[in-house]
Order: structure tokens, then sequence, then C-alpha cells
């Protein structure tokens, strides 16, 4: 007796295509068992990924240079509630230091961290290569230029490039995604050591342009520094509430595709004979994921290494189904960069180190090891 399961994806392949029909051996309890074994501790996982971030949330809501106690943070923190009573004995700058300073840094370093390691996921989805992403692919590099453009040119109306900066970076990481495809590509295939070589000569070339404007901008450039070395100082709600819409088409889009991106997990042929339009949905999930990228990049400056090892780890505990890697990615990668904003602010106390420097000092042996371990292995 033969069971059959079916998996439908529900966009991406053609009318008489959309039913894959797998056939397995009936009478097998324990694949049964190990399937549903797999979804509870994914959602157990899953549910503990969420309170850390919470727990990280938490805690980076009680640093910082003014010595605001931690009951006192939570009382404020409470006090917007229904049926609390506000807090009368607390001063009024406290109220302006944790809603309009501390708050918004910390929600601004979650969507970062989210949206580096949701585009790092999709990256190395589409490439089928673990060590793709934003910063290694050069495309962090190229909607840092871009942005370095917006911040110079007559263009923006203040230092910060609000207006401009997201659609330049956008710009600027999509053309960087086309050139490493377009070199990568060999006939229906890409390569993924060419791919790897083409992002790293060209976030060196993107970084020499980017030093030529340091040196020639004068002092309408001086935003450029902090721009490169990362970080949250200027984080407002204001600047938030223009990146949602960036970062909520993107996700959205990549999403709708995880379906999708699992069958490009099989060689590309393969995909193909399935009903999967490969170029087509290649571009549009690389444009989807190059848009979250770019408003992060926008958001915060260049901050490397997140949308390398978050996908990695959280694919390593949780599997490779893009369904499941996508929004625990999210999560994780949201978790990851306030705990190095945290780290930053706190370590050097009351200076503050550049968040990118913590994030590379962290990623940067995690990728040797990376290479050390897929060398072992024969990768």
């Amino acid at each position: 007796m033969i069971k059959r399961n079916t998996w439908r994806l529900r966009r991406g392949l053609p009318a008489e295509s959309r039913t894959i029909d797998v056939r397995l051996p009936a009478g097998r309890k324990e694949d049964a068992s190990a399937v549903r074994h797999l979804t509870h501790r994914t959602s157990i996982l899953g549910l503990g990924a969420v309170i850390v971030l919470i727990a990280m949330a938490a805690v980076a809501v009680t640093q910082g240079a003014a010595p605001i106690p931690a009951t006192t943070t939570l009382r404020l923190l409470f006090s917007d509630l229904p049926f609390v009573t506000a807090p009368t004995d607390i001063p009024d700058t406290w109220h302006t230091i944790i809603f309009d300073i501390r708050l918004p840094r910390i929600v601004a370093a979650g969507l970062v961290g989210a949206a580096l390691a949701y585009s790092g996921a999709s990256y190395q989805g589409v490439f089928r290569n673990p060590l793709a992403g934003p910063f290694l692919l050069g495309i962090a590099s190229g909607a840092a230029l871009a942005a370095a453009i917006a911040i110079v040119s007559p263009l923006t109306e203040d230092s910060a490039g609000v207006g401009w900066v997201p659609i330049f970076a956008f710009v600027g990481a999509i053309i960087t995604v086309i050139i490493v495809y377009l070199i990568a590509q060999t006939g229906a295939a890409v390569s993924n050591v060419t791919l790897i070589l083409a992002g790293v000569a060209l976030s060196a070339v993107f970084s020499a342009v980017t030093s030529f404007i340091l040196l020639t901008g004068g002092e309408q450039a001086r935003p450029i520094f902090a721009f490169l070395f990362g970080g949250f100082n200027a984080s407002s709600w204001t600047r938030i509430l223009v990146a949602l819409p960036y970062l909520a088409i993107g996700g959205v889009v990549v999403m709708a595709y995880s379906r999708v991106l699992n069958v490009l997990q099989l060689d590309e042929q393969q995909a193909a004979q399935l009903g999967v339009d490969v170029r087509r949905t290649k571009l549009i999930i690389l444009a989807a994921a190059s848009l979250v990228a770019a408003t992060a990049v926008a958001m915060a400056g260049v901050i490397g290494f997140v949308g390398l090892i978050v996908p990695h780890v959280v694919r390593m505990i949780f599997g490779g189904d893009h369904r499941r890697l996508l929004p625990l990615a999210a999560v994780v990668g949201a978790a990851f960069l306030i705990g190095a904003d945290v780290i930053a602010r706190t370590v050097l106390a009351p200076q503050e180190v550049p968040v990118g420097i913590v994030t590379a000092m962290i990623g940067g042996p995690f990728f040797l090891i990376l290479l050390r371990t897929r060398r072992m292995d024969g990768a």
C-alpha cells in the first residue's frame, strides 16, 4: 500500500505543475513521529528565540549614559498602559531619554539586525551558498556608496539624507546584485567561487570611491564617517517610520517565495523542470532582498557579518526550510544586533564603540571557522 504526501507550491509554478506527489511506503510511523518531533523541537526553539529577543530588548532599555534605575525604567515603560498609574516622582528628562532616545535606538537595532539576517538568508538561498551575504557580496558597500553620494548631493535636505538615502542605497544595491550575478553566471548556472570573488572585488572598488568622496566632500561629507562605521546614535521614530514601508514590501515579497526558495535548493535544471522560472524568480527575490538590505544600510550604515553568521547559525539549528528559516533568522538577527549595540554602548562607557566594529570582531572569527569547517568537509 502506498501513502501519498502532497506538497503544493502556491506560486512560481504553472497550474499543471503545482502539485508534486512524493510516494512513500505506508506504515512508516517512525517517519511521522520524527516529523512531529522536529516540528515540536522547532516550535520550542523558536519560542526560546523570541524570549531571548524580548529579554535582550529589556536589558538594552536599562543601559545608557544616564543612571536611570532598571525599576524606574520599567515603571515608565508600563505607565502608558491602561489601568496603570503613571509615576509622578520621575523627572521629565528621564521620560524623554527612555522614549525618545533609548527605545528608538533599540527598535532600530532590532529592525536592522532582522533585515540583514533576513536578506542574508535570502541571498544564501538564491545562490545556494552559505557564504553569501549582503556584506560579502559587496551589496552593502554598493548601497553605502550610493548613500554617500546622496549625503553629499544637493538633493538631500539635511546631513542625514532621510528622504533620498534609502532610494539611492536601494539603486546601488540593485546595481551591485546585477553586476555580481552577471559575472558569476556561466550559462544557466552560477559559480559560487566567482560570485564571492566578484563581490569582494566590487566591495573594494566601491570602498575606494567612497573614500574619494570623503577626501573631496569637505564638511558635507563628515556624516559619511559615522555611516561607514555603523551605529544607531541618530536613530529616531521618524527614521523608523520612513524605513518600515521598504522593509515590509521587501520582506513580504521574499516570504511569498519561501516555498520556491526550497525548490531552488535543487539543481537549477531540476527546478526548471518542476515549472519554476529560475531566472525570473531569482531576480524577484534578489530585488526584494536588496531592498531590505539597502534599507538596513540606510538606517544604520555598514554593519557587516550579521547577514552571514546569523542565517548560518539558524540553518544549523532549525534546518534549511525557508518557511521557518526566514522569520527565525529575523528574530535571531534582531536579538544579536541589539546585544551587539549594548556591548558597543557599555564596553568603553561613556564612550561608544561603533556597532560595526563589534559585529566584525564577532563575525570575523566565526567566518574563519566556517571556512575551515567547509574545507575539512571537502566543500
